[in-house]
Parts: structure tokens; sequence; C-alpha cells
């Protein structure tokens, strides 16, 4: 496996808990900081970040029911609007302007959501996402590191909240991957176990046969899969928090094919800029936004098709 050393160019830093990075539609770019606390509680920050200037603005900190958030996951729909999975609020939605609402508490079978981690649209507009966390607040925080009772869910384009699967040792990082233009299947990252699992999309809310499709290098320390993008290859980028690296996998995944040495050791998550092969990762070493180049451009989000 290549080992490859790129030129890492540092944004920003110093917002807590790095993560969540993500273009809109036109062309502004959006991160999340879910570990700022107020007085000792959850207040998560979405921040605005021009990649010029290196400037990173606030323009939201979620609070529903007097319960702040800790935002983790951002993706952008075709009008500029954020959805963002959220740990403790479930999955938002955020206006341009900063205005935000809680789309469910329950899903379609009236179950409490689960605190949510990270998301990803498919093509066709159904957005699929990871929960990691127990019931959303006013329930106890807790995660599944230990107890597999991390899950996965999708909001179809029609507005239904599906409960998928669980049995997840932290279900974290995950990607679409399409077929001709179809979502074909979905990736989630497992991190306690570093494994990546697979599954089969049948339709909008819709998953058959999970399957182990790779699993990351065991480096002797705590670490696991993270955030993931894939590139206009069909290879997949996964940042492996705690190894300080990023694995690329080949479009049938098994073994990483590559790895491309960060100047930190916990990547956090990665995106690439529309039409680009200019990658952005954040990252928990000093809660920073970095960029790179990579060999080609990142494939397509749901917001540029």
């Amino acid at each position: 496996m290549a080992v490859v050393s790129l030129n890492f160019s540092k944004i920003v830093d110093n917002l807590l808990g790095a993560e969540g990075p993500v273009f809109d539609s036109k062309g502004n770019f959006f991160m999340v900081a879910p570990e700022v606390e107020k007085e000792g509680k959850a207040a998560g920050q979405i921040l605005k970040v021009d990649l010029v200037s290196k400037q990173a603005e606030v323009i939201c900190e979620p609070n529903i029911d007097g319960y702040g958030g800790m935002p983790a996951g951002c993706q952008a729909d075709k009008n500029g609007n954020l959805y963002v999975a959220d740990l403790r609020l479930g999955i938002l939605t955020v206006k341009p302007d900063g205005k935000y609402t809680q789309i469910a508490k329950t899903d379609a079978g009236g179950r409490t959501l689960q605190g949510c981690n990270d998301c990803a649209f498919d093509y066709h507009g159904n957005l699929w996402f990871s929960a990691p966390a127990s019931d959303i607040a006013p329930s106890p925080y807790l995660l599944s590191f230990e107890e597999p009772f991390g899950s996965i869910y999708c909001l179809t384009v029609d507005g239904l909240m599906i409960h998928l699967d669980s049995n997840f040792r932290f279900s974290n990082g995950l990607a679409v991957k399409h077929s001709k233009g179809k979502p074909e299947k979905l990736i989630v990252a497992e991190t306690a176990t570093r494994i990546l699992w697979s599954y089969n999309i049948d339709g909008p809310g819709k998953v058959s046969s999970r399957k182990e499709w790779a699993k990351l290098p065991d480096p002797g320390c705590q670490s696991g899969p993270d955030g993931m993008d894939f590139d206009e290859q069909g290879n997949l980028l996964v940042a492996h928090w705690g190894a300080g690296v990023i694995e690329v996998f080949c479009p049938d995944g098994k073994d990483p094919v590559k790895r491309i040495q960060c100047p930190f050791d916990k990547p956090s998550n990665l995106h690439f800029k529309p039409g680009s092969n200019i990658v952005y990762v954040t990252e928990h070493t000093h809660h920073g936004l970095w960029q790179f180049e990579w060999e080609c451009k990142g494939m397509p989000q749901f917001c540029e098709t």
C-alpha cells in the first residue's frame, strides 16, 4: 500500500470538534463545531467559512426547547438549505440566514429519533444518516461505542423518516455509491470496530444485504473510520480518526490501496470542492480545517446534479 505525502494548507483552527465540511449550491462553505459549550451545556455551532480571508462566522447555535445542539454532519440541497445531523437534536434544516427547524422527533414507526452524526444525499434527494447516540433531547446523552445501539436512517424525498438498521458500535460517516445516476449501495462506517459496512439500496428508505465492505488497518491506538467522500473514479476517501491518515479504497472496497498522510492525527471528515480536486478536511487535533489537492475531482454532490 502506497503512502502519499501531499501539501496540506490550514484554513482555520480552534473550532471545537471541527466537523461537517460542505459546500452549498452557490459555492458557500459551511462546517460545524459540535463541542462548544456554554455554562457546561451543549451549545454547538454551525459556521460559514470564507476560504479566502480564512474567517469563520457563526450562523446559528441550534437550541430546541431549551436544549442546545451538537451538530456533527452537514449536507446541502439544491435550494441552498443545509441538512444537519445533530447528536442531541436529530435532523435540522438550516436556511442561508441561519433560521433552523427540527424536522422530526420520531420516526415513521413512532419511535423517538436517536441523536445523529453524519448524513449523505443520494441523487434522488433521499437523505441517509447515521445515529450513534441515544434518543434525542431531553433523553440522557449516551454514545454507542461499547453497547451496539447505533443506528442508520433515511429521510425519504417524500418526507418519511425511516429507521433502517441498528446494532452498530458508533455508526459514523456514510456515503452513497451510484450506478448510472441510480443509488446502488450505502457505505456506513462503524468507528469502534474500524469496519465499513455496505448495504444494497433497494429504493427510498429500503436497504438489504448488510456486508463488510472494508476494514481499516489497526494502527495500534484508538482509531476508527469517520467522514468520507467518493472521488470521480469511484475511490472512497475515508478519514481515519486517530491514525493520522486518510485511507483510500478502490470502488470494490476490501483493503486500502493508498494512505494520505495528514499533518494531524485525528482527521474527522472530508469534502471535495464542487468540480474540483481540492479536498477540505476537518480534524480534532487542532480543531481545524485544512485543504489539499487530490489526483482527480470529487464525485458530484446532490446539490450539483
